[in-house]
C-alpha cells in the first residue's frame, strides 16, 4: 500500500465524511467562488473517512487534462504540464464549476468539484470556457493551455482533498497518464488528512523486471506466464513520454524496432529496472544504450545525442539515461527502441500501447527457446 500524508491549508475540519460522498448543489457561496483552496462543505460530516473505488473505472469517466503534454511534478503536488500553443484543456471527471476567474499571479483558473469528494485545479489558462455552476462531462474542453516558454503551452494542475493538494501519483501514473486501478483512502487525523492508495482489490502479486530480485523462470519448467498487469506501476515507465510514432517495428525494411519522436535532447526514461550493458557508440545506431532485466528481457535505446548511464549502473524504471539526438544512421533527432527476449528481437507493442503510453493489458506466455505470445486480457 502506498500512504501520502498531506497537511491542509485550513486550520479545522468538520467531522468526518461517508464512502459515498453525494454532489453538492450547483450553487457556491461568495468564499467559494473566490477562493481555490477551501474546505468542501459536508465531505467529513457522517465520518471521519471516505472511499474512491478507481478499479472498475469505464472509458468515459476519466481524461488526462492534456493527453500529450509532459508532465513535471512540483514541489508543492502541482503538475506542470507542457504541450503545445492552444490545445484544450480537458476536464478529468464529470464535476461542477466551483470557481472560474483570473487569480493573482496563476493567472486563468479553474476549480471542478467532483462527486467523488475530490477537487481539480486548472491553472494559468489562456482562456476559460466554462462559468462557476456549470456541470461538465469528463474529457470536456474547459479552457485553453497558457503561454509557457518557448512558444509552448502550459498548464498547472493540482488535485484536492478538502483544500488540500495531493500528491498526484496517487491517482495517475505520471508516464503513462493512466488513471491507477486501486481503492483511494482519504482520512481525516486530526489536522492532517491521510490519502492511501491499494491495488489490492485486483488480488493480483505486483512484480518488478530487476534481475536482483527475479532468478531463472526456465529452472525447472520450458514455459514461463507473465501478466504485465503485475508488473508495479514503479518498475515501468514508457521510455519517451510524449512522442509519437515515426516508423514502427518490422515493414518493408525488416525494421528492428520502433522510432518514436518529440524534440531533440528531450529526456529518454529506462523503460524497467535493470543492469546496463552498454553504453557507448555502436555503428548505426550511434549512441547506444541496452538495459538487462529479468526473465531474459533487454531493451535497447540508440541515436542518442549524450549517454547519461554507464555500463554496470543499476537503474530505475523512469529514471532519465539519455537525450535523444540523431547520432549514427539517423536523419532526424528521435529515440530508436528495441525490445529483445533471450537473444531475439521482437516488436515493442507487445509490451507497450503507444498510444497510450502504457503497458499492453495481456498476458505474456515465455518460452525457454525465445519465442513470446501474447494474449490480451478482455
Amino acid at each position: 500500500m502506498k500512504k501520502y500524508i498531506l497537511k491542509t491549508i485550513v486550520l479545522t475540519f468538520i467531522a468526518a465524511s461517508t464512502s459515498a460522498y453525494m454532489p453538492v448543489k450547483k450553487q457556491f457561496s461568495a468564499a467559494e467562488q473566490q477562493q481555490i483552496s477551501i474546505t468542501t462543505p459536508g465531505l467529513f460530516s457522517r465520518s471521519d473517512a471516505f472511499s474512491i473505488d478507481f478499479t472498475t473505472q469505464v472509458p468515459g469517466e476519466y481524461y488526462f487534462p492534456l493527453p500529450v503534454g509532459k508532465t513535471k511534478l512540483l514541489h508543492d503536488n502541482t503538475l506542470e504540464i507542457t504541450t503545445k500553443k492552444g490545445d484544450a484543456v480537458k476536464a478529468m471527471f464529470d464535476g461542477d464549476v466551483r470557481l472560474s476567474r483570473r487569480h493573482g499571479d496563476e493567472g486563468n483558473v479553474i476549480v471542478l468539484r467532483h462527486s467523488n469528494g475530490l477537487e481539480t485545479v486548472y491553472s494559468n489558462n489562456a482562456e476559460n470556457m466554462v462559468s462557476v455552476g456549470q456541470h461538465v462531462q469528463a474529457g470536456q474542453t474547459i479552457a485553453i493551455v497558457g503561454n509557457g516558454s518557448g512558444g509552448k503551452g502550459l498548464c498547472y494542475f493540482s488535485i484536492m482533498v478538502n483544500g488540500g493538494r495531493i500528491n498526484p501519483q496517487i491517482l495517475i501514473n505520471l508516464s503513462s497518464h493512466s488513471l491507477r486501478k486501486q481503492t483511494v483512502i482519504c482520512r481525516k487525523e486530526g489536522n492532517l488528512v491521510d490519502v492511501s492508495g491499494s491495488a489490492k482489490d485486483s488480488g493480483k502479486r505486483m512484480v518488478s523486471l530487476d534481475p536482483d530480485e527475479n532468478g531463472d523462470p526456465f529452472e525447472d519448467d520450458a514455459t514461463f506466464r507473465l501478466d504485465l498487469e503485475e508488473i508495479a506501476e514503479e518498475h515501468w515507465a514508457y521510455p519517451l513520454p510524449g512522442s509519437h510514432v515515426i516508423s514502427p517495428f518490422g515493414g518493408r525494411r525488416g525494421h528492428s524496432g520502433v522510432d518514436i519522436k518529440t524534440k531533440p535532447n528531450d529526456d529518454i526514461l529506462a523503460a524497467f529496472d535493470g543492469v546496463v550493458t552498454r553504453s557507448g557508440p555502436y555503428f548505426g545506431y550511434g549512441n547506444c544504450i541496452v538495459i538487462r532485466h529479468a526473465f531474459g528481457f533487454e531493451t535497447l535505446y540508440s541515436h542518442q545525442s549524450k549517454n547519461l548511464v554507464k555500463v554496470g549502473d543499476h537503474v530505475k524504471a523512469g529514471q532519465v539515461i539519455g537525450l535523444t539526438g540523431r547520432t549514427g544512421r539517423a536523419t532526424t533527432e528521435h529515440l530508436h527502441f528495441e525490445t529483445h527476449f533471450r537473444g531475439r528481437n521482437f516488436n515493442p507493442v507487445i509490451l507497450f500501447d503507444h498510444t497510450k503510453k502504457s503497458l499492453q493489458a495481456a498476458t505474456l506466455t515465455l518460452t525457454k527457446s525465445g519465442s513470446i505470445k501474447s494474449t490480451q486480457h478482455r
